[in-house]
């Protein structure tokens, strides 16, 4: 039944001789006519231990019979339908006090959570039941204690609702004291021997990497981006970056970021190319301007399908955690040659011990090679015999939001480091996810293989674009994609905001759910709030006064719900702390006024020294609200700096741009 689905992870389980279905009615009302649970099993293609019990149980005839018998039997993809996943994962967190994935989730005909997990083994393991105990106990509790199970979906039910409450608003004021809070909070859990902040295991602070960027832009404080730099250059340097083909793994299972978790997710390397190419912009930096080349040709050569951008690589290749990317002493020289093996070993920290599994190593760079002729030739053939071994699959379901941060980041890269070629592939990914994913004015969540699925986007699909498409206005200077953000965002406020709280946004419809999910923290993508509001702080800069007073006013009641996070969880509130530090510093605006024969040089100035979350329309006088009444100066391009309703006086060289920036 799953054959036909638009999502990879589904498509995985289709030959399973479990009877799975997808999440719809039918299924639930399956459920009331045979008086069984539903048996909701949450996960996504790259997660290795969502492999690891498919193989165990799934794939096993007698524990599908189990399931087939005493349960409907529903497959679900979080990143497909994260509306269902953020309700199962609330309960499941507090049910066990904690979540992931797979994540296994026993319903009521009703959709009401009742009992949940994440993974179980094909046999007990230490206090952990087998899963087929979970079943037989689940299935004996249905018919032989039915009160108690209603009883603790209505309590499940009642938490979740209660969970999807907005937060206060104005709890704390917007403004630099708040920010500098954050800030300081977050440099207080600086990892100081291997950069990140906290423990292990250690997830890439992409977020909050591009808000300690804004902060000093704003402040001037080097404090901020100093850490960020310490954290991206010793992500660079570690396992955790693809060190032949260019790319971010998950996250390091260890503090030094030498071991990770190597499945490669689209959303990470997305945020990741964004806050490289800042830090690359802002300081001139060479390892991080090499490191936004190298992801954004991974991008392009690994991740690019029919429609933008895949999801995800496996974190397995033939079922091994990977083992494509690992290698011994003995490997390199097999391929490079005794004197050239011994000179990469030590070079990427390859040890006869080894840093992984098996006496296989990851590969590192704590420092650049002086040969970089020679290094480059060892990339190119390890990389060309790496190709040969066995690949980790790809997710290639596209994914709107996470296609739609793609776009930013290759735009924002492409305007400020001056390389049109980016600009490009953004403007390809957005004519293409456009296309194909706006149907009749309806935004859907996803598509595979050139076909688009069913399901209706989300919040966070809808912000990221409107985004997406208004930074494309500014690097192009094409009004379709001013028109066309405006429209998404629009859309957005129309279906997602909450009637009852201004400023406070549900994540999806909740349709057919028990509660319309909502959820503003901050985690491995920004939250959907978080993104509705760059989505507006952009729109009111560029939209005409009418609207632009609109869009400002959502803003403001957005971010003052919001400060409750920065002062309490500043770590997961990096996005909001990047909107915020871009709203406090003005927010910015820069219009660049060119002439007929423009070269467009002062508006590159223009890109070059533009802070995060600014803005930078050019064109001719009056083309846009920017733009009116404002033109060259005796005949050269002028620029026109505003933070907010203050304005200084027109310039026309890249040294006064820059000073007036600040």
């Amino acid at each position: 039944m799953l054959g036909s689905a638009t999502s990879p992870y589904l498509r995985q389980h289709a030959d399973n001789p479990v009877h799975w279905q997808e999440w719809s009615d039918a299924a639930l009302n399956q459920a009331r006519e045979r008086d069984v649970p539903v048996l909701l099993s949450v996960g996504y293609a790259a997660c290795h231990w969502c492999h690891v019990m498919a193989h165990e149980s799934f794939e096993d005839h007698a524990t599908a019979a189990q399931m087939n018998r005493d349960f409907v039997c529903v497959k679900v993809d979080r990143e497909e339908r994260p509306d269902i996943d953020a309700i199962c994962m609330s309960a499941t967190v507090a049910m066990t006090g904690q979540g992931g994935w797979p994540m296994t989730c026993f319903l009521t005909p009703d959709g009401d959570p009742f009992y949940t997990g994440t993974y179980y083994p094909p046999r007990p393991h230490g206090q952990i039941p087998s899963f087929r105990q979970v079943l037989t106990a689940v299935s004996d509790a249905w018919t032989q204690r039915r009160a108690d199970l209603d009883d603790t979906a209505a309590k499940v039910r009642e938490h979740i609702v209660a969970n999807t409450a907005p937060l206060p608003v104005g709890t704390v004021a917007v403004d630099d004291r708040l920010l500098a809070h954050g800030v300081r909070t977050a440099l207080g859990e600086e990892d100081p021997e291997f950069g990140g902040f906290g423990g292990a295991p250690k997830f890439p602070p992409s977020a909050l990497g591009e808000a300690l960027i804004r902060h000093t832009e704003r402040t001037g404080d080097s404090a901020a981006i100093d850490a960020a730099g310490r954290t991206l250059h010793a992500m660079a340097r570690g396992g955790i970056y693809d060190q032949l083909a260019g790319g971010f793994a998950r996250y390091s299972v260890d503090a030094g970021w030498v071991v990770p978790h190597f499945e490669k997710m689209l959303y990470d390397n997305a945020q990741l190319l964004r806050a490289y190419a800042h830090l690359a912009r802002r300081t001139g930096d060479p390892l991080a301007r090499r490191v936004v080349e190298e992801t954004v040709t991974f991008l392009r050569r690994d991740l690019r399908v029919p429609g933008g951008f895949a999801s995800s690589l496996d974190a397995d290749a033939a079922g091994v955690e990977g083992s494509t990317y690992v290698w011994t002493p003995a490997e390199l020289a097999e391929v490079l040659g005794p004197e050239t093996g011994r000179w990469a070993a030590e070079l990427f920290v390859v040890t006869e011990r080894g840093t992984f599994e098996h006496g296989r190593s990851t590969l590192q760079l704590p420092s650049d090679p002086d040969d970089r002729e020679r290094f480059d030739a060892v990339r190119a053939a390890l990389l060309d015999a790496r190709g040969r071994r066995v690949q980790p699959a790809r997710d290639d379901k596209v994914v709107t939001a996470w296609n739609a941060m793609t776009i930013t980041a290759l735009a924002e890269a492409g305007a400020g480091l001056g390389e049109a070629t980016y600009v490009d592939a953004a403007v390809r990914c957005a004519d293409e996810l456009l296309g194909m994913h706006l149907i009749g004015g309806r935004l859907r969540r996803s598509s595979l293989g050139g076909h688009v699925g069913e399901t209706d986007g989300g919040l966070d699909d809808h912000a990221a674009l409107s985004t997406a498409l208004l930074t494309l206005f500014q690097v192009t200077g094409e009004t379709r994609w001013l028109g066309a953000g405006l429209g998404l965002l629009d859309s957005a406020v129309e279906r997602f905001a909450d009637p009852e709280a201004p400023g406070a946004w549900f994540d999806a419809t909740g349709e057919g759910l028990i509660a319309q999910p909502r959820d503003p923290i901050d985690g491995a993508t920004p939250s959907g709030a978080s993104l509705m509001a760059e989505a507006l702080l952009t729109a009111s800069m560029l939209a005409d006064s009418a609207k632009a007073v609109g869009y400002a006013e959502l803003l403001e009641h957005s971010l003052s719900r919001a400060s409750v996070i920065v002062a309490k969880l500043p770590r997961s509130a990096g996005h909001w702390m990047s909107v915020m530090s871009a709203r406090v510093a003005g927010p910015i605006q820069i219009a660049v006024a060119e002439g007929p024969a423009s070269d467009h040089s002062l508006t590159r100035a223009a890109w070059a020294h533009v802070p995060g979350g600014a803005v930078v329309v050019a064109g001719e006088q009056d083309s846009h609200p920017l733009l009116v009444a404002r033109g060259p100066v005796d005949g050269r391009d002028a620029a026109y700096v505003c933070r907010g309703t203050v304005c200084g006086l027109p310039v026309t060289d890249e040294e006064n741009l820059a000073a007036q920036i600040g």
